[in-house]
């Protein structure tokens, strides 16, 4: 299996996550965001299935909010 890993960069260009990456670091510590991958001193990057599953969560999530 070949696993994608995605970049802090990333996340807002690709995948269109609008948070600061301090605050993805608080969802991350709450366990309300998938956690890193550190791959060296200074770098980090996320799994790419991960991140997608989570903003599918947050799509079907929407669909329940909303008032009938």
């Amino acid at each position: 299996m070949t696993r994608k890993l995605v970049s802090k960069k990333d996340l807002k260009a690709v995948y269109g996550v609008p948070y600061s990456f301090a605050h993805i670091a608080r969802l991350e510590v709450a366990g309300r965001f998938p956690p890193r991958v550190k791959l060296g001193a200074c770098r980090v990057a996320w799994v790419a299935e991960e991140v997608e599953a989570w903003i599918e969560e947050r799509i079907a999530n929407r669909a329940q909010s909303i008032p009938s």
